[in-house]
């Protein structure tokens, strides 16, 4: 079994064992925010964007935030580094992310399972019934009630969420944190 699989069938299990109330979408396979929202049919601030920030808090000490931020935001990493007097904030590799996650890029749950990651969620992400996110899987998604998630997942709650740019990057490439 995968890690991806395990991940999702961990995610299942705990959600089960803890009478939240959740809905599992299957849809297309697809990680992008905006696209998966269409997918599953709900407006783009319902989803759970979800991106693994590393900070450096000295030259020699760092820590790892899981930032998760309602789908039509983007992390603001000046707000994180002075939410936690670092000196530097930034998004950290694919690679990193993947295994600090336990699945892959576009897939990242709004938890935080490993002990090594700090769960940080804007309060955008509180105000409605429901949240949206991928299980662990490009090809299904949860809709969970906002209280359950709130509940189970007992994040530290601060602004974390600026605006998207209005404009594409000089690249012609999509912003990371799609």
């Amino acid at each position: 079994m995968s890690e991806e699989n395990t991940t999702y069938e961990r995610l299942i299990n705990w959600l089960d064992e803890n009478d939240a109330r959740y809905e599992l979408i299957d849809h297309q396979p697809e990680g992008k925010t905006d696209v998966v929202s269409g997918y599953r049919g709900h407006p783009v601030e319902q989803a759970a964007k979800c991106i693994i920030v590393m900070m450096k808090l000295t030259k020699k000490t760092k820590r790892y935030v899981l930032a998760v931020v309602p789908g039509n935001k983007r992390v603001d990493l000046s707000a994180l580094k002075g939410l936690y007097g670092g000196i530097y904030a930034g998004f950290v590799e694919n690679a990193t992310a993947e295994s600090l996650a336990g699945s892959v890029s576009g897939t990242v749950l709004p938890f935080a399972f490993n002990g090594e990651v700090e769960l940080l969620v804007d309060p955008g992400m509180l105000k409605h019934e429901y949240i949206y996110f991928n299980a662990a899987r490009l090809d299904r998604s949860l809709r969970l009630h906002s209280d359950d998630y709130e509940r189970l997942a007992a994040p530290r709650v601060e602004s974390i969420a600026e605006d998207e740019p209005s404009h594409v990057s000089e690249h012609g490439g999509a912003d990371r944190q799609a």
